[in-house]
């Protein structure tokens, strides 16, 4: 099993490659933790989206692969969500309970480890999963990492990546199975056919 950050991308027109994004990044797929990016943005924006991620680029490195979950409602009703109700975190919440429900409903399983954005939004989101506060960022355009509801913590993606081993601590991929109970989610439990049922007292009066 392996535990997945999520990473909210901004709404249309807002840049959000902060320096150190990619140094971090790389560090916490170096710990073992996988990737995914979420956005409130219309599938039909896959391309442009997925070419913007794939080309930030800082020192030499780049943001690590991962899945990429859109909004598959059209363009217009997307930027409706996003800029008319301002509810972007609906379709957010949505999505990222989707993924959870694939996974047991104890601490072990739950797939999200942290939660990455820029506006509380992002933050109601990763809390309606059960991310803990302590292990959800928003970074403002300035490039300044918070947590959302304790305003006094500040510090910035290289300061994170100084801290690496201590927020996120290594997995070992050999024991990463660990992370989830075998008897209670594994291809063996998921795939094999069930017990038939027997008559203990017929296999006793014989």
């Amino acid at each position: 099993m392996v535990r997945v950050f999520g990473q909210i991308l901004p709404v249309i027109g807002k840049d959000w490659t902060h320096s150190g994004v990619a140094k971090l990044y790389d560090a916490l797929k170096k710990n073992g933790y996988e990737f995914a990016f979420l956005s409130a943005r219309a599938i039909g924006q896959s391309k442009v989206t997925k070419d913007y991620l794939k080309g930030i680029c800082q020192d030499s490195l780049s943001l690590p692969d991962g899945p990429l979950l859109l909004n598959p409602s059209s363009l217009l009703r997307a930027l409706h969500r996003e800029v008319i109700i301002k509810k972007p975190e609906e379709f957010k919440i949505r999505c990222l309970k989707d993924i959870q429900s694939l996974f047991p409903s104890d601490d072990k399983g739950s797939p999200f480890y942290a939660g990455f954005g820029n506006r509380i939004n992002d933050t109601w989101a990763y809390r309606a999963v059960g991310i803990p506060s302590a292990r959800v960022f928003t970074i403002n355009p300035q490039g300044k990492v918070t947590h959302e509801f304790t305003k006094s913590f500040q510090t910035s993606y290289p300061r994170l990546r100084d801290l690496t081993d201590q927020l996120f601590p290594p997995i070992d991929r050999r024991d990463r199975v660990t992370l989830v109970e075998p008897g209670q989610y594994s291809n063996f439990t998921y795939w094999r056919q069930p017990l038939p049922e027997i008559n203990v007292d017929a296999i006793v009066k014989k």
